[in-house]
């Protein structure tokens, strides 16, 4: 029954919402700077339009969606890019299916991730192709899974372990914290647990508070494990990739209203980095630190900005654990003001850690207090109204800018 449930949504009809691929300044139009390359030898990029068919909440808020004029596209300019184009769930796929034919430790392990293909299809035809042994299907038992995940990782193996919802994985939390985190430490390095956790969690489309769940406050405590969220094909397939090739364990998040978002990616093998954020949009005034779905949210918001006459710099930090600080840092050393929005809860969220980063880190640079926009700290109800009212929407966010530009 869950697995029909969240399979529907790939289904689900929805709005078409513009990507944020194209940044603007008032009074002139120019392409967004490509997302800054990883240190580590960086990876190629390929700009493209992209559409969110998962859609985005959009109940009583009205905001302009061109605040200036863009440069009209060429006839079938989309035909002529190179790389090609997929959904998200798809550049998961294509990333766990690129990894499992390079390296024959790599394997999968869940709830209907075999000839199912998965409750939003990441593993879609993967058993096929490499059998049942390294696509494994298991019984509806998080904790024993998980366990048997970790304990394959000790062996030499590289696990993917995919929660059918993240909210699930609360059933596994003491084998992700006592073993998972701590077993390199406590083996005295004798063990390494290269596996990754994956799964679709966030707020849906009316899927009721148990599968609505935002679970990242829960794992960022935990000792040696690192976490990243994805947000487009292109970086969800790369983060994907370099996830697997890690030597650290590390729990991937993707959103379950992300997955069918459409973009072009490059034919050409790339691997991002784990620790790295993604410049979205530069900007002089204010810093806007976001991930995941929000990352969207905030750019609906920038348009209506540009058009007030503000110039937000939008970064999608990605790397949850460990903060990119790098690249924070030196954006709020040009805009001395921060925001951050999130979709995580406010109490102990991933907002609240990074906001004291930041304090401990570039107080110097602020010029005014740091406000963090996060979900309220309630269940998320069932009814589209009072779901839309629990986490942050566009009109917060240009109300919050316009706060800390005044």
């Amino acid at each position: 029954m869950a697995s029909l449930q969240m399979a529907a949504l790939l289904s689900a009809p929805s709005t078409p919402v513009a990507c944020d691929r194209v940044g603007v300044r008032v009074g002139t139009v120019r392409l967004a700077a490509s997302p800054s390359t990883a240190r580590n030898g960086g990876a190629l990029v390929v700009r493209s339009e992209a559409t969110v068919h998962g859609g985005l909440p959009a109940r009583g808020v009205n905001l302009i969606t061109h605040a200036v004029a863009e440069k009209a596209a060429a006839t079938n300019a989309t035909d002529s890019k190179p790389g090609h184009e997929v959904l998200l769930f798809e550049a998961l796929m294509e990333g766990l299916d690129e990894e499992m034919e390079r390296d024959p430790t790599v394997c999968v392990i869940g709830e209907d991730v075999g000839h199912y293909g998965g409750s939003y299809k990441v593993t879609k035809g993967l058993a096929t192709k490499y059998g049942d042994l390294r696509v494994l299907d298991t019984p509806i038992a998080e904790n024993s899974f998980t366990g048997m995940g970790i304990g394959a990782a000790m062996t030499g193996l590289r696990p993917v372990v995919e929660g059918m919802n993240m909210g699930f994985l609360l059933l596994a939390y003491n084998q992700i914290s006592n073993n998972c985190g701590m077993l390199h430490y406590t083996s005295g390095g004798q063990f390494k647990i290269p596996i990754v956790i994956r799964g679709p969690g966030g707020v849906g489309r009316q899927l009721g508070a148990e599968h609505s769940q935002r679970l990242e406050s829960y794992f960022q405590s935990i000792p040696g494990i690192q976490m990243v969220a994805c947000s487009t094909p292109y970086n969800a397939k790369g983060l994907m990739k370099a996830a697997i090739r890690s030597e650290n364990p590390v729990v991937l998040f993707e959103h379950v209203l992300l997955y069918n978002l459409k973009e072009r990616i490059p034919d050409e093998e790339y691997v991002l980095s784990l620790e790295e954020a993604e410049m979205v949009r530069p900007g002089e005034h204010v810093t806007i630190l976001t991930y995941s779905r929000m990352r969207y949210h905030v750019m609906q918001a920038a348009k209506t900005l540009v058009n007030k006459g503000y110039d937000p710099e939008v970064i999608d930090i990605r790397s949850l654990k460990p903060f990119d600080l790098h690249t924070i840092g030196n954006s709020i050393k040009k805009t001395h003001r921060v925001l951050i929005v999130e979709e995580c809860m406010r109490t102990g969220g991933i907002g609240a850690s990074l906001r004291a980063a930041i304090i401990d880190n570039f107080w110097d640079y602020l010029d005014g207090p740091i406000i963090c926009l996060s979900s309220q700290d309630v269940p998320t109800p069932y009814a589209g109204t009072l779901e839309d009212w629990t986490v942050v929407q566009p009109a917060q966010i240009v109300a919050a800018v316009e706060q800390l530009c005044k």
